[in-house]
């Protein structure tokens, strides 16, 4: 009766509403009556689900009932069959439980494929608003799960059928977010990802049987429609998550991107496509942190998320680092900067940008003390490849919020510090940068210094900086943003290295800034990023001078290393050592050598140094906490004294001989 066909459209209606109406008898009777353990089966269900289905798809307007499920009213008064069809069947759903959901959701799969209903798709997403508003909300998470697995089933179908589902997906989950959505969260967003991987793989096999192929193209096209629908998706889906699993979401999709060369992944999809997987992963990701507003950096900005983070942002693709960087922004800007800082430009007051900041908190402090330094390196580096104005936008702005957000005394000085080292990459011009690429960093640097002077209000540095702008303004406008990226600007020819009036010089620089509480010697160390692999970007290393007895550790032959030589200390030594006359000269010259060793000293030699010395210290931390007194061996009043070592354990580090003194 639901189905009929009869030619006159007023009794096809009568008898199409008597068979809804005993269609609706039958679920009201499922309350109170034995039939309730049967009704659910699903040859039951397979058959009053698209009854239901047929008759509301000649509904006109069906946007016009969306929305939580109303209470059927006074059904003598409803005479249309598809207001009828829709009321019994948001009953239906209603009385649904957790053991016979799947059996009053399958059917619509069914309904829908048969009468080709997912492109368009908007009578498919009126339909499964109306499940997500029926049925209880504990239940969501079982229709998302029918979903996911429909867009399996139908993997291998157009590209417009499976972007009709994925739209369906979306609209489901954007009312599943309201409540619960359950354990599936993990499983929408692995789902998503292998379509959108295979969606890739799809997109690139019509290019390659393209050749001038309309059909091909237009297949091409399509699965961009497919690959948009996924991010948007996975966005609204992230972003309506709690803090703690966003997080976990961001580590998984972040461990989903495929390295040129390094996954098994990305040799079966060659360059291109694994570029393709990288851009649409990473756009995945920008969109999960869209809005992220993290209490502790330290928490969102783990090592295991950092180190592969930062790695992409040194890939060749210039549009890859730029989606880093937007993610960078997105976890470091707490009080929404971002927007006050589009542009790069001199800005004349900085104050009228009402930058908003808190005090950096003890967890920060901790944060750039610990990746501070690899975080510099990949700024440094990054301006060193090939880059379009966006980049140098976006590394303004990423200095900028490091400014806002991170940065004490000691990380300020290291920021200028990393300022003047991006001047000499443009100066030296040791890699052959294009001309472009040598004034946009000059010009980025001018940008930075002079929000950093105002933020810091120091009178003699914001002095300093306005100075060498404004000779730029007159003798070098290309070194200045506002020249250098204005549309068809002609470069220069030739790069003036001998006028130090156009750079910012770190002599001045530390001098106005010695008396402020800055680290003038500090300022005065050039920097040098940390020379190491991708795979040991976490490791720290540091320069320890101490004024304690040095102990030189040899490597051995063989795999074990061993000290080889011992210093022995006597009385006078001891005494020596104590007296603190000329001490602070001492330290003075020491400073100075360190200074001028950086200076000159061969680039491998220092780092060879850095790494000794912190393994020097370990080990002298190690036999503190372990050190041992042996008794004299022999009346001679000889002490040795032995401090256990990770590597060398037992090995006498140092033999100190006091002639008749004994020591407790």
């Amino acid at each position: 009766m639901c189905h009929s066909c009869h030619d006159d459209q007023e009794i096809q209606n009568e008898i199409r509403i008597a068979g809804i109406r005993g269609i609706q008898g039958v679920v009201r009777k499922t309350v109170n009556d034995e039939l309730r353990a049967t009704i659910w089966e699903p040859q039951h269900m397979d058959k009053i689900v698209p009854s239901l289905l047929y008759n509301m798809q000649k509904t006109e307007d069906a946007d016009s009932r969306i929305g939580p499920p109303s209470s059927p009213a006074g059904g003598d008064k409803e005479e249309s069959p598809a207001v009828l069809a829709e009321n019994c069947f948001r009953e239906l759903l209603a009385r649904a439980t957790y053991g016979n959901m799947n059996n009053a959701v399958k059917p619509v799969f069914a309904h829908l494929d048969h009468h080709k209903l997912w492109d368009p798709n908007e009578f498919a997403v009126h339909c499964f608003k109306i499940i997500m508003y029926s049925i209880q909300a504990q239940y969501s998470h079982h229709v998302i799960q029918e979903i996911l697995g429909h867009l399996d089933f139908r993997k291998r179908d157009s590209p417009r059928v499976r972007a009709g589902i994925i739209q369906v997906l979306l609209e489901t989950i954007a009312i599943a977010a309201k409540g619960s959505i359950g354990p599936t969260v993990l499983e929408v967003f692995n789902t998503l990802l292998k379509h959108l991987s295979l969606s890739v793989d799809f997109e690139l096999g019509n290019r390659r049987g393209s050749s001038g192929d309309i059909d091909a193209r237009s297949k091409e096209c399509e699965e961009k429609i497919v690959q948009n629908a996924i991010i948007q998706t996975i966005g609204f889906f992230g972003s309506n998550l709690p803090d703690y699993q966003r997080s976990e979401i961001m580590m998984f999709i972040m461990g989903k991107v495929p390295v040129f060369g390094m996954t098994s992944e990305s040799s079966q999809l060659g360059d291109l496509g694994t570029r393709r997987i990288q851009i649409m992963l990473l756009r995945s990701l920008l969109m999960v942190t869209s809005g992220y507003n993290a209490k502790s950096i330290a928490t969102v900005l783990s090592a295991p998320f950092l180190d592969p983070l930062l790695s992409a942002s040194l890939m060749e693709d210039c549009e890859l680092r730029q989606l880093v960087l937007e993610v960078l922004h997105n976890l470091i800007d707490r009080h929404d900067n971002r927007a006050k800082l589009r542009g790069i430009r001199i800005i004349p007051d900085v104050s009228d940008l009402k930058i908003k900041r808190d005090k950096i908190s003890r967890q920060d402090v901790s944060f750039m003390k610990k990746h501070g330094q690899q975080l510099y390196r990949h700024i440094y580096l990054g301006c060193k490849e090939d880059n379009v104005h966006k980049n140098f936008e976006l590394l303004y702005t990423t200095l900028a919020l490091i400014t806002i957000e991170l940065a004490n005394e000691e990380v300020v000085t290291d920021l200028i510090r990393l300022a003047i080292a991006l001047q000499d990459i443009a100066i030296l011009n040791e890699d052959n940068l294009p001309m472009f690429s040598r004034c946009s960093i000059m010009a980025l640097v001018a940008a930075y210094l002079n929000f950093l002077s105002q933020m810091i209000a120091v009178p003699a540095f914001c002095q300093h900086i306005s100075k060498v702008i404004e000779t730029r303004t007159v003798e070098s406008p290309s070194f200045l943003p506002e020249t250098i990226f204005r549309d068809k600007c002609s470069l220069p020819k030739t790069f003036d290295k001998d006028d130090k009036s156009l750079f910012f010089l770190m002599s001045k620089i530390a001098e106005s800034l010695g008396g402020s509480g800055y680290s003038a010697e500090r300022l005065s160390v050039p920097y040098v990023p940390q020379a190491t692999d991708e795979d040991r970007l976490s490791r720290r290393k540091s320069i320890v001078d101490t004024v304690s007895i040095q102990v030189d550790i040899l490597a051995g032959s063989g795999t074990e290393a061993k000290v080889n030589n011992t210093e022995e200390i006597t009385f006078e030594a001891l005494k020596k050592a104590i007296d603190t006359t000329g001490l602070e000269e001492q330290e003075k010259e020491k400073r100075r050598l360190v200074i001028e060793k950086f200076q000159k000293a061969p680039f491998e030699e220092i780092a060879a140094q850095c790494e000794s010395k912190a393994t020097l210290l370990h080990d002298r931390l190690a036999q503190i906490l372990e050190l041992t007194i042996r008794p004299p061996p022999s009346p001679s009043g000889t002490l040795t004294i032995t401090a256990g070592h990770t590597h060398y354990q037992s090995v006498p580090v140092y033999e100190m001989k006091f002639p008749d003194l004994c020591v407790y």
